[in-house]
């Protein structure tokens, strides 16, 4: 029978093996043969796990990558100083500092543009009006006049002059936000519910956690300079997905019943190594926990990490890969040993149906838990506000709702808590300030990422292609079925192609002999998420984006013609089908 230790013995146990861990690590501080490690470093303090995790690796004559020699010359939270003299003199930074600035918030994006791009960090999306129309006013003064809604639920501020960083950073925590850890190896911009104490099925209200865990986070700097970024969500079983599968842990409220270990009730499952960029989705462990636990397990987890995570190769330095390799069953041990007790295992048998989701929840009109409340999801053109209409939005929810403004993974967001004698007039106003509740089957589910126009990993324009595909096909597809078109630009898959009933990557096209090249992607089909989880198989390569529209509008208008009824979807009418099969259709010819 295992005994819960007291709160006194789990400090004096994290203690004594943290000691034995540095003690070890000591010897291994001395440089390998060849090495450019440093002779000395310390070993105490809150960088202490890293700097051993960066010995252990090098005693083994193994090469840091350039990232972990940064973070061990200069922690970026100890350069704050240097980041303010570099935007006094109106520079950008070289690369080890472009880098460090990013644990602020700063992106440097030559060349791209020349510029910064500053990412907020909002835990479940949730913000107040005064706040978001604050972060429309920032956008104002020191950047260009407009920001995106990020597929973490997120804010980013964009073409900020290298002598307006500080005043950015600083204007947001003046806000009462933060952008601090949103960037480089640190646990990003946490994500929940996106209809968190207002859905009418929900099992949870998943903001008290995400505020908690963003509060630990922020203010426990062991958990900054991972081997590489980390991704938690917690998703309370509402109508909107969360997409809690897509990241390194997702927490899914369920229902435990009866005859299972623990008592009936509401609790937290754990699933693991969720990164859909590299074909993987989070596995359930078996493990439930209750809600309480969740930041003490989020933490185990990452500091095991911190100890097992590959600070060599940072293709491999995520969590999925240390999951590969040891093998799920050693991993929670790992992260046992770290909580100095076991983890409660539930059988699937015990662990009730999660509520349905509905695709087009978060556009439109829906009422809430509350009676005679409703929220409004608003369509963004792929994530893209205007201040001024940032500040209109502010001022809807301010006087026709309860003053909130949900972001979402979907690249929207909604405005809740409308009493219905003022839904019409923000309908009306939404319309007028140039936005839309209402979106097509096409638009409703249209992501995309940055794409060139910001971002220098980019090979195409994602924003401005996906507009076009949408433009082409709505007027062409009468679509019954939400269908989800992902757009991502490079291997990085911010945009999360591989989940995408249509998913599209980023790459140069050779058009001539000469070599020259125009935007285009690779074309995938079939991803999903949530009950319908898949990665999508490659359907095409090297499509030019001239191209790419009419070959979607190709695919639709066959699943709408071939389809086994209404109520088939497309992920399941391309999963019946063999990859010839959809190539002829993509190209407009018939099974």
């Amino acid at each position: 029978m295992s005994v819960d230790f007291t709160s006194e013995q789990k400090r004096y146990l994290e203690g004594f093996a943290s000691g034995l861990h540095i003690a070890r690590a000591g010897k291994a501080m001395a440089p390998a043969p060849n090495s450019k490690a440093p002779t000395t470093a310390p070993v105490s303090g809150p960088d202490a796990p890293h700097l051993a995790a960066m010995a252990r690796f090098e005693a083994q004559g193994k090469k840091l990558a350039d990232q972990e020699k940064w973070k061990r010359e200069e922690h970026p939270f100890d350069a704050y100083p240097r980041l303010k003299d570099q935007t006094a003199r109106d520079e950008f930074p070289k690369a080890p500092d472009n880098f460090r600035w990013r644990y602020y918030g700063l992106f440097y994006v030559a060349p791209a543009q020349d510029a910064y791009m500053c990412r907020l960090r909002i835990p479940n999306g949730i913000l107040n009006h005064w706040q978001f129309a604050g972060v429309a006013d920032i956008a104002d003064r020191f950047a260009a006049p407009y920001a995106h809604v990020t597929t973490r639920a997120n804010l980013q501020i964009r073409e900020i002059p290298a002598r307006r960083g500080i005043d950015v950073i600083e204007a947001i925590q003046e806000l009462g936000l933060s952008s601090r850890h949103s960037g480089a190896d640190n646990i990003r911009n946490v994500t929940g519910d996106a209809t968190a104490g207002i859905g009418r099925f929900e099992l949870l209200d998943t903001r008290p956690y995400a505020r908690a865990w963003n509060f630990h986070v922020q203010n426990e700097r062991a958990l900054s300079g991972l081997p590489r970024k980390f991704n938690v969500a917690f998703d309370g079983g509402g109508a909107i997905a969360t997409l809690e599968d897509t990241n390194d842990i997702g927490f899914q409220a369920v229902e435990v019943t009866a005859g299972a270990s623990l008592p009936p009730g509401v609790y937290f499952r754990l699933v693991l190594g969720g990164i859909s960029g590299h074909r993987d989705l989070a596995r359930d462990t078996g493990v439930v926990l209750p809600p309480a636990d969740a930041v003490m397990v989020a933490d185990a987890i990452v500091r095991a990490f911190i100890d097992l995570g590959d600070r060599t190769n940072r293709a491999k330095a995520r969590l999925k890969y240390v999951l590969d390799g040891m093998g799920f069953d050693a991993f929670l041990k790992a992260v046992e040993a770290k909580l100095g007790r076991p983890l409660a295992r539930v059988e699937a048998a015990h662990v009730a149906p999660r509520p349905a989701q509905d695709r087009h929840a978060h556009i439109g009109v829906h009422p809430q838990r509350q009676p005679g409340l409703s929220y409004i999801g608003i369509a963004l053109p792929v994530g893209k506000m205007t201040t001024a209409q940032m500040r209109e939005l502010a001022a809807i929810a301010r006087d026709c709702g309860d003053g909130d403004i949900r972001l979402t993974v979907w690249q929207n967001l909604l405005l809740s808590g409308l009493a219905a004698d003022r839904i019409a007039e923000a309908q009306e106003r939404i319309e007028a300030a140039g936005l839309d509740w209402r979106a097509s089957s096409i638009r409703a589910g249209l992501i995309a990422c940055t794409g060139s126009r910001g971002c220098k990993f980019s090979a195409a324009d994602t924003k401005g292609h996906a507009d076009a595909i949408a433009a082409w096909c709505e007027t062409r597809v009468a679509l019954d079925q939400p269908v989800n078109i992902h757009l991502t630009g490079c291997h990085h898959s911010c945009a999360q192609h591989y989940i995408g009933d249509i998913g599209l990557i980023g790459a140069r096209v050779t058009v001539n002999d000469d070599g020259d090249t125009v935007d285009g992607y690779h074309l995938h089909v079939g991803g999903g998420f949530g009950e319908g989880a898949a990665i999508g198989r490659e359907l095409r390569r090297d499509v030019k984006a001239e191209d790419a529209p009419r070959l979607i509008e190709n695919l639709l208008s066959a699943y709408l013609s071939n389809r086994a009824g209404p109520e088939q979807s497309f992920q399941s009418f391309t999963a019946s089908r063999d990859l010839k099969t959809l190539q002829t259709f993509a190209l407009g010819g018939d099974a």
